[in-house]
């Protein structure tokens, strides 16, 4: 019986590229001359420091430009509240979401009723959803359903199989 997977991953090694990128930049321009702005790159999260709050803006913008250009879908940033450090500093928490949670498992198996196709099913195997179906036809139409679903988190199949 043809199946796919449903998962949502991070490319890490863009994102670490993109960090660095966006520091090196933000070394380089006029604009953060003396802000002391950063990002430091964590296994689950992201810290962005500057000196003022509109400079974490500008240094959030600037990581998310690099971000876009490597492929790496803004869906899979979470931004936190930014936060007075010392001195008037400020600094800002971003998270890296990456796998289905149990909330957004339950929105695709419901897609999949929704739509309609007969003999597709799904089901949640963890941090990633199974969709099986007797065509392969069926299958595609709902990735392609899926690709135009606007979820909170960005979606990449998977393991197809006939």
């Amino acid at each position: 019986m043809p199946s796919f997977d449903i998962v949502s991953e991070i490319d890490l090694q863009e994102v670490r590229n993109a960090v660095d990128q966006a520091n090196r930049e933000a070394t380089t321009r006029f604009d953060f001359k003396g802000t002391n702005a950063t990002i430091e790159f964590g296994e689950k999260e992201l810290s962005l420091s500057a000196s003022t709050e509109d400079r974490i803006r500008a240094l959030y913008q600037l990581l998310e430009e690099k971000l876009v250009k490597r492929s790496v879908s803004l869906k899979s940033l979470d931004p936190g509240k930014i936060e007075e450090a010392s001195q008037g500093a400020a600094r800002q928490k971003v998270a890296l979401k990456a796998g289905i949670s149990q909330e957004v498992g339950k929105q695709i198996n419901k897609m999949v009723k929704e739509m309609g196709i007969k003999n597709l099913s799904s089901s949640i195997q963890g941090d990633q959803v199974r969709v099986t179906g007797k065509q392969r036809d069926d299958l595609q139409q709902a990735m392609a359903n899926f690709r135009e679903a606007n979820m909170s988190v960005p979606l990449q199949f998977t393991n197809f199989r006939d």
